[in-house]
């Protein structure tokens, strides 16, 4: 294989790494759907590489053989009344392939929506899939406020990475899949209704279509 798989996450001297166990399934799921070999060890090379008393971002990379790199950088959490400016790129997501259902250094179609903005123009960039639906940011999840206050995230049959962070407000009944519009996000700004991004790192981001 000519490309790893890739889990990012978040630790704090305080709580240890943030949603750890729903990280490691997911890698062993997408080890076993790609033909991965199966990760040995990760829980004790993650704790091994951690240390000190400021959060960290972790980063997990995975070969095919399974032999995993744990790298860490200095992490600082995002402000709760931080705003992200997000623009919708040209890229086009394909709906039905499934690599980009698995977090992995297969990244063209992400990276080069990232370079279509410079930083200045856009915190983020949106990418949208084959039919005009939403799909995902180049490094979050989307989700877009209904008005019951629900969060609505793009299924995954639109060509997402299911999130970590996705997952679990889903479970927690805070938000659930939709099909979704440039449209739609355009309607909820006009209506008052909060966009959001987020990941497993960051947590959920205040987000302005501009």
């Amino acid at each position: 294989m000519d490309f790893s798989l890739i889990e990012t996450m978040r630790w704090t001297p305080e709580d240890g790494f943030l949603r750890l166990e729903h990280h490691l399934r997911r890698l062993s799921r997408s080890a076993d759907a790609l033909g991965f070999r199966q990760p040995q060890n990760a829980e004790k090379q993650l704790d091994d590489a951690v240390d000190g008393d400021e959060p960290l971002r972790v980063r997990l990379v995975m070969s095919f053989r399974g032999k995993i790199e744990v790298t860490t950088a200095p992490f600082v959490l995002q402000s709760p009344d931080g705003v992200w400016k997000v623009r919708i790129g040209t890229v086009k997501l394909k709906s039905d392939d499934p690599l980009y259902r698995h977090k992995t250094s297969r990244r063209e179609p992400y990276e080069a929506a990232r370079a279509e903005f410079s930083a200045d123009e856009a915190d983020e960039v949106l990418l949208t899939n084959e039919r005009g639906e939403m799909c995902e940011g180049t490094i979050t999840n989307l989700f877009v406020e209904d008005l019951d206050g629900m969060l609505l995230t793009p299924p995954i049959t639109s060509g997402i990475l299911p999130g970590v962070l996705r997952a679990d407000l889903i479970r927690e009944r805070r938000a659930k899949g939709a099909i979704l519009t440039p449209a739609d996000l355009q309607d909820a700004m006009m209506a008052g209704r909060k966009i959001f991004v987020g990941n497993s790192l960051r947590g959920l981001i205040r987000a302005e279509l501009v």
